[in-house]
């Protein structure tokens, strides 16, 4: 019997009109994609590229996370899987940073204690270095004059401030170095963790803010101590150091620079409140940037 070739043939399946949204996606972030190490640097180049986990629900997805996992996955890469990063070098690398941390306090007291003529701008010059941390480098030459022109700023205000109250509030900026890259350190590592831990972006940030804040306590707590032992006021010190701090932990994780350095031309200011309220306003632009998990893609 043979088969009947005036029958019709079986209908093709219909291609979807739009196509395949996941591999469009895919080859746009293609190059975040290949980069990435992990799910959770894609899912945080995502958010910073604007898609949130509502938009995600139009890839078919509950969210940022699980679209990331798929990205991540259908991604080409070698056949021999990355060799993990050994422990030896990062421990060493976390031990120099601490080593580092401790030198401007060292070297505040170190002049103070010998009664240099020039003790208070050498204090205010360490408390500035400690500053310059390895955070995101700018690839653009404007992004690199803005962050220079941060740190210029952030000279100015402890160079003004130490003129203003004398030596001793440079020495406590010192001090205050080696706390502020223990606290910092801290917060990248629990906001690291939470991120592995989130299923979704409004759950790391949830996380996220409570975890910021504490930070942000904790170091106010050691800040005080610092201008206790440096034997200046506590109502000066203590907000210039928390400004200080939270425009370091801002540059450290990519924020914007042109609210830092607005905040930091506030406390320029010559009034009493000036720095307090700096630091509050850079308190309200941490809150939302470091709650982002764009802000945390490396560790």
């Amino acid at each position: 019997m043979t088969l009947d070739e005036s029958a019709p043939l079986a209908a093709a399946p219909r291609r979807r009109p739009g196509g395949d949204p996941v591999k469009a996606l895919l080859h746009r972030h293609r190059v975040l994609c290949e980069q990435a190490v992990d799910p959770l640097e894609i899912a945080a180049g995502l958010e910073a590229h604007g898609i949130t986990d509502r938009t995600a629900a139009r890839f078919r997805h509950r969210d940022v996370f699980s679209l990331a996992e798929e990205l991540y996955a259908r991604t080409p890469r070698g056949d021999e899987p990355a060799a993990p990063a050994a422990a030896g070098p990062a421990d060493a690398r976390a031990l120099r940073g601490f080593g580092c941390s401790l030198l401007p306090g060292a070297l505040a007291l170190g002049a103070a204690a010998a009664g240099l003529p020039h003790a208070g701008p050498l204090a205010a010059l360490a408390a500035v270095a400690a500053l310059v941390r390895p955070g995101p480098a700018p690839r653009d030459l404007s992004g690199r004059a803005a962050l220079g022109a941060v740190y210029l700023l952030a000279a100015a205000v402890v160079g003004w401030a130490v003129h203003r109250h004398g030596a001793a509030l440079g020495v406590c900026l010192a001090l205050a170095a080696a706390p502020a890259h223990l606290a910092a350190a801290a917060f990248a590592a629990r906001a690291r963790r939470r991120l592995a831990a989130s299923r979704a972006l409004e759950d790391f940030a949830d996380g996220a803010r409570p975890l910021l804040l504490c930070c942000v306590a904790a170091f106010t707590a050691a800040a005080a101590g610092a201008a206790a032992l440096a034997g200046t006021p506590l109502p000066v010190a203590v907000p210039l150091a928390v400004l200080l701090f939270l425009t370091r932990l801002l540059l450290g994780h990519g924020a914007p620079r042109r609210p830092v350095a607005a905040a930091l031309a506030l406390a320029l200011v010559p009034a009493a409140p000036a720095a307090a309220a700096a630091a509050a306003g850079l308190l309200l632009l941490a809150v939302p940037v470091l709650a982002r998990a764009s802000a945390h893609a490396r560790p």
